[in-house]
């Protein structure tokens, strides 16, 4: 376009645009109009988000010092149902509003009393839009509240007061309980985990020594759990370790405080590899971290550092321990407690108040130097790991410089291995990490050779959860997988480098083909967390049978389909073949191309975190050193297992 084509668009576009043009949205409709700026999302995850809200404000009162008892019910309609024996939430005229403060606090935007500081000291809900924005997002809402010696209530629909409030009755106890159920024009269809509610609820209960929660599953026999935990932090570290060699017996517990900021810290060591370190700010998990984490980390290497110089396990002349050595094998949970939390979004991802470095950084430097003094075996013990680490972190460097060195997908890097795609934009290309040669000579004839790359893996990789740095990366197929990501691992992880969006694991469907598939898993849930995050892994599912009659071939996918389809389709039985693959070798080209890899007919499961600290739990138990927990673990559920051939 011409100069003056371009000033002419821009003068038509301006007269375009004018004040009408800007809309406005009241109430609650741009909780409605962009839900995942409040919630993250509007799928499972997202629902979950809404349970949590409330159970927080409910958690909010408990650390007030105002109850001791919730309880969270999944009814049968997958409605939900908290209920606290708190204060309960006022319900007088709100001098500003003009409402009743019950219908304020549940349909405006940025009203609570967790701005003042004068009602909650400490509380998990800054922003003051938990309720409003569940109340949104809700087809139906109905908050009955015990006060004043009144029950109370008031219904909603979809963030609006369907009802005036009720006074139902006169009562002594005091509490609120609010019950909902998602609006599903908006939301996904409600499928509550009891599992993943049950973990977050539990979590909540080590966080505040003294408070009970629990949570009822109406939909399973009124399935309930209970959770107490005096011991706080230190018992949810020690559940953490549950299924791990410990190094330091009982966790060390620090605590201390700075103004009206309380940190409390729990450590204890295992003879593993990873970091599992949990930070909180009042009870919200700070998935991303933030200054409480960072204060924890500086302090946790200086003083480890100044210990060793001073007892003289670190010489004149030994290099420091660095961050990663001090992290690996830890077990921590970081919890502040402060007046006015700065997180980062409405999810609360990660905490930002500045101060909070330093005091959390003053109060572990302090309380973890005068441990270690009183506790001078655990300290060694600790230390021990530690140099362990920096021994093992100096002989992975030599072996990440030399997989960095030959990090380039031509064939002098892999010979005969990677079977590489035309496509070059990550975002449509695939890797099938394919079982044996054989499957990989098939999947290489039978692909689309424009956006489907293949990398045979010859034999089980190694068993990670038993091997430190050095040996992971010394291990030749762990090399290859990382060199055609093309990410790194561990802290060098960049998802941007990702040369396929899609990994597929494509084993065979016997024991030794999910063997195989859980070390691949252990391997990218241990070192590649974010590939499975960002949504990049999944596994292939390729047919258990082929059932033939005639010209007619149908492809099943488990035991039942089988019998059902041989009941219903094949009824007299005559002239029908069945045959039961156990290797994808078993099948050519053409039939792994039309089963197991062709987008239009194929199905891939993606593999999904919903609860990281039970993945890692799972993780230890069957794939770690310690035999007696995993062969209870198999003898509990050896009758549950399906499609085993042996």
């Amino acid at each position: 376009m011409t100069e003056e084509e371009i000033r002419s668009k821009k003068e038509k576009d301006s007269a375009e645009y004018s004040a009408s043009d800007i809309q406005v949205l009241e109430g609650l409709e741009a909780v409605r109009k962009r839900p995942g700026m409040y919630i993250g999302s509007t799928d499972q995850r997202g629902l979950d988000h809404l349970v949590y809200e409330i159970v927080h404000n409910a958690v909010d009162e408990a650390m007030g010092g105002f109850c001791d008892e919730i309880s969270c019910t999944i009814h049968t309609d997958n409605s939900v149902t908290v209920v606290d024996n708190g204060r309960g939430i006022p319900c007088e005229i709100h001098p500003k509003t003009g409402k009743n403060a019950l219908e304020t606090v549940l349909t405006v935007l940025h009203a609570g009393a967790k701005f003042g500081g004068k009602t909650y000291q400490v509380s998990g809900g800054l922003h003051g839009v938990g309720s409003s924005v569940v109340n949104a997002l809700s087809e139906w809402m109905m908050a009955t509240v015990k006060k004043d010696g009144k029950i109370h209530r008031q219904t909603y629909s979809r963030g609006a007061p369907k009802t005036d409030l009720e006074i139902l009755g006169d009562t002594e106890e005091t509490g609120t309980t609010i019950s909902f159920y998602p609006d599903t024009t908006i939301m996904a269809e409600p499928d509550w985990n009891f599992g993943i509610i049950s973990g977050r609820v539990r979590e909540m209960a080590y966080l505040n020594k003294g408070l009970t929660i629990h949570i009822i599953d109406e939909r399973d026999n009124n399935r309930k759990q209970t959770y107490y935990f005096e011991g706080g932090i230190t018992g949810y570290v020690r559940h953490l370790n549950r299924h791990k060699n410990v190094v330091n017996r009982l966790p060390a517990y620090i605590t201390g405080s700075q103004g009206t900021t309380v940190v409390e810290v729990a450590i204890q060591y295992n003879d593993g590899f990873m970091d599992n370190t949990l930070s909180f700010a009042n009870c919200v998990n700070t998935v991303d971290g933030g200054t409480h984490l960072t204060g924890f980390r500086s302090a946790l290497t200086r003083v480890l550092n100044d210990y060793a110089r001073k007892a003289k396990i670190l010489k004149e002349g030994d290099a420091n321990l660095t961050g990663d050595d001090v992290r690996e094998g830890l077990t921590a949970i970081v919890s502040v407690k402060l007046s006015e939390p700065q997180f980062e979004g409405q999810t609360k991802g990660k905490l930002g108040n500045i101060e909070v470095k330093a005091i959390t950084e003053s109060v572990v430097s302090d309380k973890l130097s005068l441990y270690f003094e009183e506790h001078p075996e655990d300290a060694k013990k600790i230390l021990d790991k530690c140099l362990m680490a920096a021994r093992a972190r100096e002989a992975a460097r030599k072996a990440r410089d030399l997989v960095i060195k030959k990090n380039s997908l031509d064939v002098s890097t892999l010979p005969g291995k990677l079977a590489g795609c035309s496509e070059k934009d990550p975002a449509s290309c695939e890797l099938f990490l394919v079982e044996g040669d054989s499957a990989g000579g098939s999947a290489k004839q039978g692909r689309n050779r424009r956006f489907q790359a293949i990398l045979p893996l010859r034999g089980k990789i190694l068993n990670v959860e038993k091997a430190g740095a050095d040996k992971i990366l010394a291990h030749q197929e762990i090399r290859t997988i990382i060199t055609a990501l093309n990410t790194g691992i561990d802290e060098d992880y960049d998802d941007s480098r990702l040369r396929y969006h899609r990994v597929v694991l494509m084993t065979d469907a016997d024991v030794d083909g999910a063997h195989i598939r859980t070390l691949l898993l252990t391997f990218f849930f241990r070192h590649t967390p974010k590939l499975i995050e960002n949504g990049h892994l999944f596994i292939a599912q390729p047919p258990l049978y082929s059932i033939k009659s005639g010209k007619k071939e149908m492809w099943i996918y488990s035991d039942e389909e089988k019998d059902a389809m041989l009941a219903s389709e094949f009824k007299g039985l005559r002239n029908v073949e069945v045959r039961r693959y156990k290797g994808l070798g078993e099948m050519n080209a053409e039939q792994l191309w039309a089963t197991t890899m062709n987008p239009a007919t194929r199905t891939l499961l993606k593999v999904e975190l919903d609860d990281v600290n039970e993945a890692d739990s799972i993780c230890s138990l069957l794939m770690g050193e310690e035999v007696p927990p995993r062969k209870l673990f198999i003898q509990t559920h050896a009758k549950s297992v399906t499609n085993l051939d042996i």
